[in-house]
């Protein structure tokens, strides 16, 4: 028997039509060059993901560094000092705790100085 595919092929083309609601030109209305523009656009924000995070643990570190600056001890000393005295703190909490609370993140200087 013939199968005519109707309505699993249209679900599967306005899927990606309506993911290219908003380009320019054929790329949103044509299924050909929308497909195409689509699984670029995916690719584009995978890696736009990646370097999200890369630039969000470099912002991270520049606070962190400017708290244990004012604080008279260097961004690689803070960090080693933390692992030894065994605080498991992540540079995200860090950076907010030096942005939000300075006098808690002098204490957490003087502990990893020590």
């Amino acid at each position: 028997m013939r199968v005519k595919r109707g309505f699993k092929a249209r679900q599967r083309r306005n899927r990606v039509l309506k993911l290219a609601k908003g380009f320019r030109g054929r790329r949103n209305g044509c299924y050909k060059r929308a497909n195409e523009a689509v699984e670029r656009a995916m690719m584009q924000s995978a890696k736009g993901r990646r370097i999200r995070r890369r630039d969000f643990r470099s912002l991270w570190i520049a606070r962190i560094n400017a708290g244990a600056r004012l604080n008279g001890l260097s961004y690689s000393r803070l960090i080693a000092g933390l692992k030894k005295a065994g605080i498991g703190l992540d540079r995200k909490v860090l950076a907010d705790i030096a942005l939000f609370d300075p006098a808690a993140f002098t204490a957490i200087v003087k502990k990893a100085a020590a």
